[in-house]
């Protein structure tokens, strides 16, 4: 098929760990003829959706990955499918390339994740949609409104909406004395909402990533412990990958979750548990695809790609 994929720029990427090399890799070992987008490449005439595109060719050598040709316009009507693999924030330019590839999939064209449902479903604010899975939290930019969840937990964290990668994540106690300062910051002096969650010890043990296709989890779930003195179970933020199996309680959080995902056309996401709390679900880009295969001898990609495959065939 003509796989096309939406992604930041690859001279760009983690060769080691980037999961939408991984999809590539499998892609075109099957035959797929790859097409490659990046977001600002997107645009909307009068005769339909459009992007400038380049071929890729991409190998698994970490000196020499990827290969584009020149620059063409073209129709996405005529692309079979399209990943849409570009990172947040989750900006107004994020949300018009939604509308490009709606447009591409009124065409006919599979598009994965499914457009509206990335604009309509939050990383952090989703999770609120099963609060029997959750910790506390409260979503708000209310300065007294986020300092009385804090007085009344104890023990709380507190991050932007749109963030990735564990970046401006706070832990914050009622006795800090900084809470007032970063309540501020965080929102924009009380404009911006944030999430607010109580504090769960277990993040000691490692913040799961639970992949999951087509509502579906994988057989197993990669930890990231944080590194010490840290809070923050991202690998972006230097915690260490660790295979778990699933719990019981994994599983039945999966359960909750994924007849929603596969409903909303979510084909692809990564759910975030800590202890036995659902904290975030992942749908713009989820990654771990290496650490999934390197450490629970999963492969997501193959599985991703059966999945696609078989979306193309009905």
């Amino acid at each position: 098929m003509k796989f096309g994929v939406v992604m930041d720029p690859i001279g760009s990427i983690s060769f080691k760990k980037d999961s939408t090399l991984s999809i590539l890799l499998e892609a075109q070992s099957r035959g797929h003829h790859l097409i490659y987008m990046e977001p600002r490449s997107l645009f909307l005439k009068e005769d339909g959706p459009h992007a400038l595109t380049q071929t890729l060719k991409v190998k698994d050598d970490p000196e020499n990955w990827f290969k584009l040709s020149e620059n063409a316009v073209t129709s996405l009507a005529n692309l079979d499918l399209i990943i849409m693999r570009q990172d947040p924030p989750f900006d107004a330019n994020y949300i018009y390339n939604t509308y490009v590839l709606e447009a591409a999939e009124r065409e006919g064209v599979v598009v994965v994740n499914k457009p509206s449902s990335l604009r309509d479903c939050n990383e952090k604010v989703f999770a609120t949609e099963f609060p029997h899975c959750c910790t506390p939290y409260l979503v708000a930019s209310n300065k007294e409104l986020l300092r009385g969840f804090i007085d009344e937990h104890l023990d709380t964290v507190v991050k932007p909406l749109d963030g990735m990668g564990g970046s401006s994540i706070f832990r914050v106690r009622s006795l800090d004395p900084n809470v007032a300062v970063i309540l501020e910051n965080m929102t924009e002096n009380g404009f911006t909402k944030v999430m607010i969650q109580k504090y769960i010890p277990e993040i000691t043990e490692g913040d799961k990533r639970i992949l999951l296709i087509d509502g579906s989890p994988m057989g197993g779930a990669v930890a990231r412990v944080p590194a010490e003195g840290e809070l923050r179970g991202n690998l972006a933020a230097g915690a260490n990958a660790v295979a778990r199996s699933l719990t019981s309680k994994d599983r039945w959080i999966c359960d909750q979750v994924g007849p929603r995902l596969k409903e909303l056309g979510l084909t692809l996401v990564g759910l975030d548990v800590i202890g036995d709390y659902l904290t975030e679900i992942n749908v713009t880009s989820p990654t771990c695809f290496r650490e999934y295969k390197n450490l629970c001898d999963i492969d997501v990609a193959s599985d991703l790609l059966d999945c696609l495959e078989g979306k193309l065939s009905k």
